[in-house]
C-alpha cells in the first residue's frame, strides 16, 4: 500500500508540474527574428512595453533571416519577424505562412577604414562602389550567413559583373556570421563592410571607421511580419502571435518603433499600412 501511495503521490505531482508548465507555456510567444534586430536594441526597447499592455512575454530567437526563414518552417516559432521580402513572399506561397505585413524600414550603408583604399567616402551609388572595391581589391568583409543583408548585398553584387564567389577567400572575406561580428572581423582587417544602419549606430567598436557609401534607394531595408500557420504546426499560438502582430502594427506599436532612438538618432522608421 505504501507504494502504491508513493506511485499515487508522484503521479499527481507530475500532473500538477504539467499543468504549471502549461500555464506558463501560454502566456509567451517565441520571435523568430534577425541580429539586426536584436543588436540594435529595438527587442529590448519595445518589448517591455508589450509585455506591459497586453501581460504576454516575447521570446526572441535572433539569428539571419535565413535561418529565421527555416527555423520558423520547422515549426520552431510562432511569429517570424525579418528582412527579406522576396523570401518572406516565397514562404507565404509554400504554405508556411499566413500573411504578411510591411512594419518598418532603415537603410543599408557601406562603411570603411580611415585609409578608405578604394576612395569610396562620400559615394551614394552603391554598384560603383563595389566596382571599385573589386577593381582596388579592397578588402570587403561579407556576412556570408544568408541574412537578410547577406541576401540583399548578393543582389546587389549580381548587378554588377563582379563574380564574388569567384574571389572568395581573397579580397572577398565571409565571416558566417551575424552583423556585430562581422563588424567585429571587418574593423579587425581593415575591410569594407556593408550594414543595416540601425547596428552601425548601435555598434560599440567603430573606432575610426566611417559611412563611406549612403543614400542609393537600392540601400532601402524594409521589414516584414508573419505569422507561422497553425494548419502546418498545430502548436502555433495563433491567437497570442496575431495578437503581438497587431500591437506591432498599431499606433502604439509603430510609435513605440520610431520612439527607439541611439546617440540622438531613429533606428528604424514606421511604415505600416
Amino acid at each position: 500500500m505504501l507504494k502504491k501511495s508513493i506511485i499515487y503521490s508522484i503521479v499527481v505531482m507530475l500532473k500538477l508540474l504539467a499543468i504549471g508548465a502549461y500555464a506558463a507555456e501560454g502566456d509567451h510567444i517565441l520571435l523568430q527574428s534577425t541580429t539586426s534586430t536584436q543588436n540594435s536594441g529595438l527587442f529590448d526597447h519595445i518589448l517591455p512595453l508589450y509585455r506591459q499592455q497586453t501581460g504576454t512575454e516575447v521570446r526572441v530567437v535572433a539569428v539571419g533571416t535565413g535561418q529565421a526563414l527555416r527555423n520558423a518552417m520547422n515549426g520552431d516559432g510562432d511569429v517570424l519577424f525579418v528582412h527579406a521580402k522576396e523570401a518572406e513572399e516565397e514562404f507565404i506561397a509554400n504554405g508556411h505562412g499566413v500573411s504578411r505585413a510591411d512594419v518598418m524600414y532603415n537603410d543599408f550603408i557601406i562603411v570603411g577604414p580611415p585609409s578608405d583604399p578604394a576612395d569610396l567616402k562620400g559615394m551614394n551609388d552603391v554598384l560603383e562602389a563595389l566596382e571599385k572595391i573589386a577593381e582596388h581589391e579592397a578588402l570587403f568583409a561579407s556576412r556570408g550567413d544568408d541574412s537578410g543583408t547577406n541576401k540583399a548585398e548578393l543582389k546587389l553584387w549580381a548587378l554588377t559583373d563582379i563574380d564574388v564567389n569567384a574571389v572568395s577567400g581573397g579580397w572577398y572575406r565571409e565571416t558566417g556570421s551575424g552583423m556585430g561580428a562581422t563588424l567585429n572581423t571587418g574593423t579587425g582587417m581593415g575591410a569594407y563592410v556593408m550594414t543595416d544602419r540601425a547596428t552601425w549606430i548601435a555598434f560599440g567598436n567603430k573606432g575610426d571607421y566611417q559611412i563611406v557609401v549612403e543614400g542609393d534607394e537600392r540601400l532601402f531595408n524594409q521589414y516584414g511580419i508573419i505569422l507561422v500557420n497553425v494548419e502546418k504546426h498545430s502548436h502555433v499560438k495563433a491567437a497570442l502571435g496575431q495578437s503581438f502582430i497587431d500591437w506591432l502594427l498599431s499606433e502604439a506599436g509603430q510609435q513605440a518603433i520610431a520612439s527607439h532612438m541611439m546617440d540622438g538618432q531613429q533606428l528604424f522608421f514606421p511604415n505600416a499600412k
